[in-house]
């Protein structure tokens, strides 16, 4: 009885963490892009402001006692730091030149990516099934993609940067969290401001700082509180996700992404009249059943591991 008020306490604190990451990913995706098209904001300096607010945020927190700092070894969290940069930076700049049916198309190609460097590097295992889910996702993303793909050279650069560095970065929140033993608050903590001093470093290198597009520059009260609200959502999507890959697996958080991928293409019809063809609706259909299929998979296999271990003396 205990197990099971325990399993359905969990299962409900993943379900919670899987809806903020929803709203909020969703959120930052389209606020961010109303940023770049309305304002003109420099890329990297948002993503340094996105840095800085999630790491107020976790100061607020950690004051609040919502959780207990750890003290960790900088060099053991400097490489996930500079992942950290080049996830969200070329993420971002990605969102910046490409359509958001290209950007999630992009995007859609982390599970693979990421499946390989576990096997490859990690030895980590995975079923025939689950490995089979990708083929319905991948083929509903290029069909759903078809007619809304419009890659230009730069944008293609930064969408295949973006792929590789957030398949790495993904990876490496699971392991560093149970290889250093801390929460995601925890690790979070010590990560956000280590790369925020790495991009502030980088920012006046690549984006001017005063004139026109400046971080300097006279910009509109509407568009400081742009900035300011979408570092406040960052700081959601930062936390959820770390909290997520810790809590289930990067595949897992990456298969739930797709799901995220269909809404989004939804808003990007509605919000900036991307086109959306019988073709695409097909594709969502299609991506949504090898989410679907996934979910189901895994946990009949969770439920016979569960099972493998109940019954060993």
């Amino acid at each position: 009885m205990v197990d099971k008020r325990f399993s359905f306490s969990a299962n409900r604190r993943i379900i919670a963490g899987l809806l903020v990451n929803l709203f909020s990913s969703i959120c930052i995706v389209f606020l961010n892009k109303w940023i770049y098209v309305h304002y003109g904001f420099p890329n990297m300096t948002l993503t340094l402001v996105h840095f800085v607010v999630t790491w107020f945020g976790l100061f607020i927190c950690q004051k609040m006692d919502i959780f207990c700092p750890k003290s960790l070894p900088v060099r053991r969290i400097v490489w996930l730091a500079l992942s950290f940069c080049g996830f969200v930076v070329f993420t971002n700049l990605s969102l910046q030149n490409n359509s958001i049916g290209t950007y999630q198309l992009a995007k859609a190609m982390t599970t693979p990516v990421i499946i390989l460097i576990q096997t490859t590097y990690y030895r980590k295992t995975f079923s025939t099934k689950i490995k089979l889910t990708l083929v319905p996702i991948t083929l509903g993303v290029i069909l759903n993609s078809y007619y809304d793909v419009r890659f230009n050279l730069l944008g293609t650069v930064f969408a295949t940067l973006g792929v590789l560095v957030t398949s790495l970065y993904q990876v490496w929140v699971g392991a560093k969290q149970h290889e250093l033993q801390v929460n995601s608050m925890q690790l979070l903590y010590y990560q956000a401001p280590l790369s925020s001093g790495f991009l502030l470093c980088i920012v006046p290198l690549f984006e001017p700082l005063s004139g026109d597009g400046g971080i300097f520059a006279p910009w509109s009260i509407t568009a400081l509180m742009a900035v300011f609200f979408s570092g406040v959502v960052a700081f959601l999507v930062n936390l959820s996700i770390y909290w997520i890959i810790g809590n289930t697996s990067a595949v897992t958080y990456n298969m739930f992404g797709h799901f995220k991928f269909c809404i989004t293409l939804v808003g990007g019809y509605l919000l900036f009249h991307d086109p959306l063809s019988l073709n695409q609706a097909l594709g969502i259909l299609c991506t949504l059943s090898g989410i679907l299929l996934y979910t189901h998979f895994k946990l009949v296999e969770q439920d016979e591991g569960k099972s493998r271990l109940a019954q060993k003396p």
